[in-house]
């Protein structure tokens, strides 16, 4: 793998993270000094991915203690900065705890919001680990033939820290000679998988298919598909996911066709707290906009720019994750194994929260 991360720190103390909504065309580094900055950050997508938000937030604690800002307040904003991802609101609950008697904030805060970075990265490799063993048993079934791997958004390295959790596990399929090829959903609206994962399976040289979402049901039809692998925000006790919209129309198709479709699932994006993903996890609402325009490089140009795809006039929805119930998920792969979609699989390896 090529050695880069996702957010890092600078020699003066401040944190820098890449800007998402600019790739693949353009490299830009975002520089962020006040908590306001890590809040716009997250708001506004330059992060994105449930495990980053969670490690943006957590330095955006460090941030706020650092500018002497209203503790409080700022733990408010970043709670309210996206409602979906559940990693958001347990980095901002390890920040809370670890400074609640802290004689240093800005010093106990740095240390803590580096932990969450490398707990991070030590999960999604673990993921990777256990996730392994699934492609390589396909392999052995295929006689070595190429393991065709369908993904939905962007659930890679851009979206955690390092490894990701879907690409964990492939990553390391490609380290020991697997031969592997992911079929890469577009993802609208904001393009994603298009824009994200394309460029980091690019940038580490696996081969991929770029493909419209609708497409998934019909490659799985004629054979084409041998495994799905998405990624989660909010994973409940039995079991159900909240992921990017359209991860469940996925699981429906993989269903329908008998191919086995499994979440990659660090332990930070479950919610032991609710059970019925479709009543209890909120579902965020975007910018119309989003959906109305696309934003590409232009071949004129050559710079980005945004276009109109339907009447000026027309309104758009704009949901941006659906649930996909436990009943239509092969199983969890997570940093401590793979288990099934539900309350005893669950408790099984992360018998804490019983």
């Amino acid at each position: 793998m090529s050695a880069f991360r996702t957010i890092w720190t600078t020699e003066d103390k401040y944190v820098e993270v890449i800007d998402q909504r600019k790739l693949p065309h353009e490299w830009v580094v975002e520089k962020l000094i006040t908590y306001k900055d890590a809040e716009r950050a997250i708001k506004d997508m330059v992060v994105r991915g449930a495990p980053l938000i969670g490690a943006t937030a957590a330095y955006g604690i460090y941030l706020a203690a650092r500018e002497g800002a209203n503790m409080e307040e700022a733990f408010e904003d970043l709670r309210l900065s996206r409602p979906t991802a559940v990693n958001l609101f347990w980095a901002l609950d390890r920040m809370k705890a670890k400074l609640a008697n802290a004689s240093d904030l800005v010093q106990t805060a740095w240390e803590e919001a580096a932990r969450i970075v490398e707990d991070d990265v030590e999960t999604c490799r673990m993921i990777g680990v256990h996730g392994l063993p699934l492609i390589e048993e396909l392999s052995r079934k295929k006689n070595g033939e190429t393991v065709h791997i369908l993904t939905h958004c962007n659930a890679g390295m851009l979206g955690c820290i390092e490894w990701g959790t879907i690409t964990s596990p492939i990553y390391q399929a490609i380290q020991k000679g697997i031969k592997v090829h992911v079929w890469v959903d577009e993802t609208r609206p904001r393009l994603q998988g298009a824009n994200l994962t394309c460029y980091e399976l690019t940038r580490h040289e696996v081969p991929h298919t770029l493909i419209v979402d609708n497409q998934g049901g019909h490659l799985m039809q004629h054979g084409m598909v041998d495994m799905c692998i998405v990624g989660t925000d909010r994973t409940t006790r039995q079991g159900d996911v909240a992921n990017k919209i359209g991860t469940y129309l996925k699981a429906l198709a993989a269903h329908d066709n008998h191919i086995p479709f499994y979440v990659a699932l660090p332990s930070t994006t479950l919610d032991m707290t609710i059970r019925d993903g479709l009543k209890e996890i909120p579902i965020e609402q975007r910018n119309q906009n989003e959906v109305r325009y696309v934003v590409g490089k232009s071949k004129i140009s050559g710079q980005l720019d945004e276009v109109l795809i339907c009447p000026e006039t027309t309104q758009a929805s704009n949901y941006g994750f659906d649930v996909t119930p436990a009943r239509l998920v092969t199983a969890l792969i997570t940093e401590r194994g793979v288990c099934s979609a539900n309350e005893e699989g669950l408790l099984e390896l992360f018998p804490e929260y019983k």
